[in-house]
């Protein structure tokens, strides 16, 4: 059984910073990606990073890029998100996803989901 664990998210005041992380298990994916997708209210799905299962190279959207890191969290399959000087339009539902591989992460696909974490950030 797949499951996805993510936590973190919260309040905090433009400029700041959180942190997500998120457990996966139950799953191989030998070029498989982990990584957040995030939405806002009235807004598309947003791909936001992922990493790589098969090399860790990791993959950025152009909003968050410089901004947002995302790393292995020492366990296989556990990653987390570092995100530095947040702006309001980082305010969002983000959701740890587990993807066949990049590509399909790219497609703003994934195979699995865990719960959303809200991040609201205060201008």
């Amino acid at each position: 059984e797949v499951q996805l664990q993510a936590s973190g998210g919260g309040l905090v005041q433009a400029g700041g910073s959180l942190r997500l992380s998120c457990a996966a298990s139950g799953f191989s994916y030998d070029n498989g990606a982990i990584g957040w997708f995030r939405q806002a209210p009235g807004k598309e799905r947003e791909a936001v990073s992922c990493i790589s299962s098969h090399d860790g190279r990791t993959y950025y959207a152009d909003s968050v890029k410089g901004r947002f890191t995302i790393g292995n969290d020492g366990a296989r399959n556990t990653v987390y998100l570092e995100m530095n000087n947040l702006k309001p339009e980082d305010t969002a539902v983000y959701y740890c996803v587990v993807a066949d591989s990049v590509a399909t992460w790219y497609q703003g696909e994934y195979d699995w989901r865990a719960e959303g974490t809200q991040v609201t950030v205060s201008s």
